[in-house]
């Protein structure tokens, strides 16, 4: 009597061979941990000091029990600033990405799909974006953009706070709104140029499953185009995405660092780890703490991203890796 064996979908065994490699999995481990304490420790009543408050008299103080980093120039609690610094830096990589690579996959699909004259005019569009200097256009869309915050601000916080909310609900619902809602210029703009790569390579992938036998299948089936690109080719296509998406990420919160830096991004008295490694990197001989725990942070963030979508390249690619 022979039995059955199980067969295993293709996400599984590459979930089995991410396991077995170790710097994907401590990326990932690490990835989690910095999120959950940027994201919960904020949240979490009187647990983190007022970023933002000065307290001139204790200025520069070395790391001790009462701060657990220290404090900088102006006596603000540095472990509370990296900690909300960071929750920005993550925002930034994650919503900035999600706008990217959602538009990339909308492109390339259909330059890949159609071919032709829609595919020729679709990617030679492309060509004309990479040709542009990119810093500068995002800095002319920040400030287009820049006057839109104002609303969208009070909007958010309205929304999130509730009709009946007091003021001190208000203003306490403003102070972790508002560096966000700031931020959306930063968003679009380099959301909406960091599209052009994932638009190539989906428009690679698709139109190597578009050529595979399921395809003519469907299309015999009497399927319409958009089922087909949506529900058949597009979903053969995820590995490459994904790889792409997490070693964008990285990328996009280098680049929020730079323009941050160059005083472009974050406003103050809010901060990101971009804000912090600039300020650090101005008081790194009388207070070297307050470089290097910023710099710490952004550099295990961004290592752990890269190991990640290394692993995730060899567990969804294994004949690549080999190569």
């Amino acid at each position: 009597m022979t039995t059955e064996e199980k067969g295993s979908s293709l996400w599984y065994d590459a979930w089995l061979r991410l396991k077995h490699n170790r710097a994907a999995m401590i990326g990932l481990f690490m990835i989690i941990i910095i999120g959950i304490t940027c994201v919960v420790l904020p949240s979490i009543g009187d647990f983190l000091k007022d970023p933002n408050k000065t307290d001139p008299i204790n200025r520069n103080l070395p790391p001790g029990a009462m701060n657990w980093f220290g404090t900088d120039h102006l006596g603000r609690d540095l472990f509370s600033r990296v900690i909300f610094g960071g929750r920005i830096s993550i925002a930034v990589g994650l919503i900035t990405t999600f706008v990217a690579v959602t538009i990339g996959i909308a492109w390339g699909a259909v330059a890949g799909y159609a071919g032709g004259r829609i595919d020729a005019f679709l990617m030679r569009l492309v060509d004309i974006l990479y040709a542009l200097p990119f810093l500068v256009i995002i800095i002319l869309l920040s400030k287009i953009l820049e006057p839109l915050t104002d609303d969208l601000t009070e909007w958010a916080v309205h929304l999130v706070a509730g009709k009946t909310a007091t003021q001190k609900a208000l203003s306490n619902t403003r102070n972790w709104v508002e560096p966000l809602t700031t931020l959306v210029p930063v968003f679009v703009a380099i959301g909406a140029l960091s599209w052009l790569t994932i638009s190539r390579i989906v428009r690679a992938q698709v139109q190597s499953v578009a050529s595979l036998d399921f395809v003519e299948a469907a299309r015999s089936l009497g399927l319409g185009h958009i089922r087909i690109l949506f529900r058949h080719i597009l979903p053969n296509t995820l590995g490459p995405i994904i790889v792409y998406t997490t070693l964008t990420i990285p990328g996009v919160m280098m680049f929020e660092a730079t323009l941050s830096f160059l005083g472009l991004g974050v406003k103050a008295p809010n901060s990101s780890w971009g804000v912090l490694i600039q300020e650090g990197a101005n008081f790194m001989l009388t207070n070297p703490m307050q470089l290097f725990f910023p710099a710490l942070f952004f550099s295990v963030t961004l290592f752990s991203l890269n190991f990640l979508g290394d692993g995730l390249r060899d567990a969804l690619d294994p004949k690549a890796a080999k190569d």
